[in-house]
């Protein structure tokens, strides 16, 4: 019986046919692992918008990560004869962040070799685990940047104290004002150059409407004052790409007027606080740090597993976690002064 494994319920056939013929079981499912792997991949990354605009971090062996982030230096006259020895060094400042718990989303799929034949439904399985998982790690980045944004920044050693965090008002009932949003831009811009931050980097994420508003609300001029006639498509609902220098991205995983956000078990940062007036983020990517020990990856149950329940468990998981680092490059927009 070289085609069989052995097991307490005896002998299991391990060949699977098909209309070519006799087909290893272990290579039929390492393909659909791999089809799956592909599509969730692609999914995960077109759902995602917050990996890429902050500072990310691979964590090996070990749970928890140190960012290190410095103060300004001073300039001073030389003394003749006087050796130079180097001790204006800079006010340094570390920060540990942790990786949470592994996040997963899951799902069975009852008799597996028909059913991951299909591929429509294959896809849809696949788009629906990477999406889950995108949403999880933007949630969690975007409330830490706007607890960020209500920070002091750590180092206050001379020259210093750093500057900290900024709240923007756009006011109450303006959450989807078209003015007072372009306004809110140009205001952080200001603010982002005051405190001396890169002018790359820079990225605002707004709630659908938001976006939608500064597309749409042309009568106040918005779309062609001081930055172009280019943008902003009435037909498609797209092409507004920045304001300010500052690229804009659209999410509904913001903390969107979403009042407290409570702690979850598994989280060994702090994610939480009160949302209620919070209408969106303009950071810059030293805002917030991500440290990521699985991210993201794919398992299917196979063998006896797959034989006893005649279907298979496709999980997707990631293991990550987030921290604010230089406060000082986090502005919230709120609809009112909490």
């Amino acid at each position: 019986m070289a085609n069989a494994t052995q097991s307490v319920l005896g002998a299991l056939n391990k060949a699977v046919s098909n209309t070519a013929g006799s087909q290893a079981y272990d290579t039929k499912y390492a393909t659909y692992l791999k089809l799956f792997s592909g599509e969730l991949f692609k999914a995960y990354e077109s759902a995602t918008i917050a990996r890429d605009t902050v500072q990310r971090r691979t964590l090996k062996n070990g749970k928890s990560l140190q960012f290190i982030f410095t103060g300004r230096m001073q300039a001073a006259y030389h003394t003749p004869g006087e050796p130079i020895l180097g001790s204006g060094d800079p006010p340094v400042a570390e920060k540990t962040i942790q990786c949470d718990d592994l996040l997963i989303s899951s799902a069975f799929v009852y008799d597996l070799d028909e059913t991951l034949a299909h591929y429509s439904l294959r896809g849809e399985i696949s788009k629906k685990i990477g999406h889950a998982l995108a949403e999880a790690y933007d949630k969690k980045v975007f409330r830490t940047i706007a607890l960020a944004a209500r920070e002091a920044h750590p180092i206050t050693a001379s020259p210093g104290p750093e500057p900290g965090g900024t709240t923007i008002e756009l006011g109450v009932t303006k959450e989807y004002n078209a003015q007072a949003l372009v306004d809110a831009f140009f205001e952080a811009a200001a603010v982002l150059d005051e405190k001396n931050l890169p002018k790359t980097g820079r990225t605002a994420v707004l709630n659908p409407r938001q976006y939608y508003a500064l597309v749409s609300q042309v009568s106040s001029n918005i779309l062609n004052r001081d930055y172009g006639n280019n943008q902003g498509n009435l037909t498609s609902g797209e092409g507004l790409v920045e304001i300010a220098g500052i690229s804009i991205k659209r999410s509904n995983n913001l903390p969107f007027l979403a009042g407290t956000v409570n702690s979850q078990s598994g989280e060994n940062n702090s994610y939480n606080g009160d949302f209620s007036t919070h209408c969106g983020l303009i950071y810059q990517r030293d805002a917030a740090g991500i440290v990521e020990a699985i991210g993201p990856q794919v398992q299917v149950t196979g063998g006896d597993v797959s034989v006893l329940y005649q279907g298979d468990v496709l999980v997707g998981r990631l293991a990550m976690g987030c921290g604010t680092l230089n406060p000082a490059g986090a502005i919230e927009l709120t609809s009112a002064r909490s």
